[in-house]
């Protein structure tokens, strides 16, 4: 990288802190505090091309468990910290969602569309500022589905829905720890075994990538827990980019106030508010933003890709759907998965366990349309 390369990143720095200068003049220092999340979380994403869809897939296609493992570090790390901290602290609130029908085709339905659309909703928008041109086409079908899904919901929950289940409140603290810590233990242990890779250091040492994943993981668990305490909720995805889709129905003159789920009180105020006073809303933006910034630091432009007409259309509608069903799901990859399981809710491992299944059909559909590994 030349001197001129090392130059350009310093203008989108500057951005970033005035970004933080200004939302916290306008809105105040908790806000301030999250875009300066959001935009360690696009560092962290970008710089390291922490995927969650392509760790899911690299297992799936070569049976590379590294990607799955950082994963589950990050997660035990978070959890390590969340849990004593949402035990101790009762105004903290977890990533709690109701076991309902919902969450099951949700789920289901998202871990088949975001191999289709190569990105969870994390992924799409690290991409999206990294400039990848089918993520950046992808982004507003999955601004449009989180809309669409968020508005549908009170339906779908009336097909069947149990309350929510919290493992820290059911089962206290120490005992969701061991139950939870045991069970990603058991399950990384597993992906070992079946990988065929028995020498610990050929395991770690995976071809898809290098050690910079472990050192996004530890990051993306600290940045969590400080969006847990700052937020006093936990790291999400789609509810703000739902709310960016209702912002810009209402923008073009729909009523919203007769609408299932923007009609209650609580979406109208969040309507008639900046949606910088939205938390999951400024850390997508921060995300955006550091993604961008990760960019420009390492010199990289956006790929050139080259797809036929019928795969980005697939790309489009899988993004489509990717939102639509988070919003079923009470979820992504981070909002269900990764906070899900670290703040101790049960909805997260039903989450995982049919999102899985769900990339398994998603890769064989991806291969069907042409679109590479």
């Amino acid at each position: 990288m030349g001197p001129h390369s090392r130059r350009r990143p310093w203008g989108v720095l500057a951005g970033a802190l005035a970004g933080f200068v200004a939302i916290t003049w306008l809105v105040g220092w908790r806000q301030g505090f999250l875009w300066a999340i959001g935009v360690g979380y696009g560092l962290a994403l970008a710089g390291a091309a922490f995927g969650f869809t392509t760790g899911w897939r690299v297992w799936i296609t070569r049976r590379d468990a590294k990607g799955l493992w950082a994963q589950f570090a990050g997660i035990a790390v978070a959890m390590g910290l969340s849990v004593p901290l949402l035990a101790t602290h009762p105004e903290l609130s977890a990533a709690n969602g109701p076991l309902s029908v919902s969450l099951l085709v949700g789920a289901f339905v998202f871990g088949a569309a975001m191999q289709v659309a190569d990105g969870c909703g994390s992924g799409t928008l690290y991409k999206a500022g990294l400039g990848h041109p089918v993520s950046v086409a992808v982004l507003p079908a999955f601004v449009a589905g989180s809309f669409l899904g968020a508005s549908h919901l009170p339906a779908w929950l009336a097909l069947g829905a149990l309350p929510p289940v919290n493992l820290v409140q059911a089962l206290g603290a120490a005992t969701t720890l061991v139950v939870q810590l045991g069970a990603l233990a058991l399950l990384a242990a597993l992906l070992w075994w079946r990988s065929g890779q028995r020498r610990l250091g050929a395991a770690f040492a995976s071809r898809w990538s290098g050690p910079a994943v472990w050192w996004a993981a530890l990051a993306l668990a600290l940045l969590a827990v400080a969006n847990l305490v700052v937020a006093g909720q936990p790291w999400g995805i789609v509810y703000g980019l739902g709310l960016w889709g209702a912002k810009l129905v209402q923008a073009v003159g729909v009523d919203l106030s007769g609408d299932a789920f923007w009609g209650q009180a609580a979406q109208q105020a969040q309507l008639r508010a900046t949606v910088l006073t939205d938390n999951t809303s400024v850390t997508d933006l921060g995300l955006l933003w550091g993604a961008l910034l990760a960019a420009r630091w390492r010199g990289q432009g956006a790929p050139a890709v080259r797809l036929s007409a019928r795969a980005w259309a697939a790309s489009m509608l899988a993004g489509l759907v990717l939102g639509y069903s988070s919003r079923l799901a009470f979820g992504c990859n981070v909002g269900a998965y990764f906070s899900g399981i670290a703040t101790g809710s049960l909805h997260g491992w039903i989450w995982f366990a049919l999102a899985f299944a769900g990339s398994v059909v998603g890769v064989r559909l991806r291969r069907g349309l042409g679109l590479a590994d």
